[in-house]
C-alpha cells in the first residue's frame, strides 16, 4: 500500500529537464533553481530519470520539484532522452523541458574564455563541436517547452529570467511573455510566434519622436493613430486565444510572442504593451512584457 501511494505521489512530482547547448548556461540555471528551492541533479543519464521521480515519490512533500540537468556529457546515453521524456509523461509525471541556446559566436567566445574544449570537438575545433551538438539536440530543441536564448545575457540576467519563469508564486496555467525586438538585431531564438509591426509608419522619422520610445505617450498616440494599428492588436489578440488554449491542452505552460519593428524602439514596443494589456485579465494567464532591444542604438 505504501508503495502504491509513493507511485501515485511520484506522478505528481514536477520535473524540469534542463538541457541545451554546452556553454549556454546550464550551471547558472541549476544554481538559480536551487535558490528557488528546487532539488537539482546535475549530469544525470536519461535512464536515471524514472528512478529519480520514483524516489521523489517516496520522499513525499520534501521533494515536490525536481530539476535534472541532462546533456551531451551523458555521451551515448543522451540519445535516449526523448524516449524517456515520453515514457515519463505517459506515466502521468509532470515533465517540462527547458532548452538553453546561444549563437555560435557566443558559445565559441565562452569556451575560449574558460580555455576548455567543447565536449564533442574531439580533434576538431570548438565550432566543429558546436555544430555536432546542434545536430544531436535539434529534435529536442523543436519539442522543448521553454527555450531561452542566453547569447546576450550575463549570469545575473539569466538567473533573473529563471526566477521570472519558475518562481513558485506563478501559479497560472500559462506564462505569456510578449516581447518587442528589432529586426536589424536578428529574430529572437526563443520566440514561439513572431509578428511584424513594420507595416506602420516609423516614428523614427518624426524628429520630435525619435529620441522617445514606445513607452512614451506621444509615440503610442502616433502609432495608434495610424490606420490598421488598433485592428491589428485586436485581431492578433483574438487569433492568439485559441493558440493559448491549445498550448494549455498540450501542457505547454510558457509561450513567447514576439513583435518586431526595425530597431525595436517605437512601434514594436507600443504594440507589445497594448497586446499584453489584452491578456492581463484573461483567466489562467500570467503576462510579462520584455523589450529586448530597447536602449540599443
Amino acid at each position: 500500500m505504501a508503495d502504491e501511494h509513493a507511485e501515485q505521489d511520484s506522478e505528481h512530482r514536477e520535473l524540469v529537464i534542463v538541457t541545451g547547448m554546452s556553454g549556454a548556461g546550464r550551471s547558472t540555471v541549476a544554481n538559480a533553481l536551487e535558490d528557488l528551492d528546487w532539488y537539482v541533479v546535475d549530469n544525470i543519464p536519461p535512464q536515471m530519470l524514472r528512478p529519480l521521480v520514483d524516489l521523489a515519490g517516496h520522499a513525499g512533500s520534501s521533494l515536490p520539484r525536481i530539476a535534472a540537468v541532462v546533456d551531451v556529457r551523458g555521451r551515448g546515453f543522451f540519445s535516449d532522452l526523448q524516449e524517456m521524456i515520453q515514457s515519463l509523461r505517459g506515466g502521468g509525471a509532470q515533465v517540462r523541458v527547458l532548452f538553453l541556446d546561444a549563437t555560435d559566436a557566443a558559445l565559441v567566445r565562452r569556451f575560449e574564455s574558460v580555455r576548455r574544449p567543447h565536449p564533442l570537438q574531439a580533434t576538431g575545433t570548438i565550432l566543429d563541436g558546436i555544430m555536432a551538438e546542434r545536430e544531436r539536440v535539434r529534435e529536442l530543441r523543436e519539442s522543448a517547452d521553454i527555450i531561452i536564448d542566453t547569447s546576450d545575457l550575463n549570469i545575473h540576467q539569466l538567473a533573473m529570467e529563471i526566477n521570472q519563469v519558475f518562481a513558485e508564486a506563478d501559479s497560472a496555467d500559462i506564462q505569456l511573455t510578449v516581447m518587442s525586438f528589432g529586426f536589424k538585431y536578428g529574430l529572437p531564438a526563443d520566440a514561439d510566434l513572431v509578428a511584424d509591426a513594420r507595416f506602420l509608419p516609423n516614428p523614427f522619422w518624426q524628429p520630435e519622436l525619435r529620441a522617445l520610445s514606445g513607452l512614451d505617450a506621444p509615440v503610442r498616440e502616433f502609432v495608434f493613430a495610424q490606420p490598421g494599428s488598433i485592428e491589428f492588436v485586436d485581431g492578433y489578440a483574438k487569433a492568439l486565444r485559441p493558440v493559448l488554449a491549445g498550448y494549455r491542452r498540450e501542457n505547454k505552460r510558457h509561450a513567447t510572442i514576439a513583435i518586431g519593428c526595425t530597431g525595436g524602439k517605437h512601434r514594436s514596443v507600443a504594440i507589445a504593451e497594448a497586446l499584453a494589456a489584452r491578456f492581463r485579465d484573461a483567466p489562467g494567464v500570467a503576462v510579462a512584457v520584455k523589450h529586448r532591444d530597447l536602449g540599443r542604438e
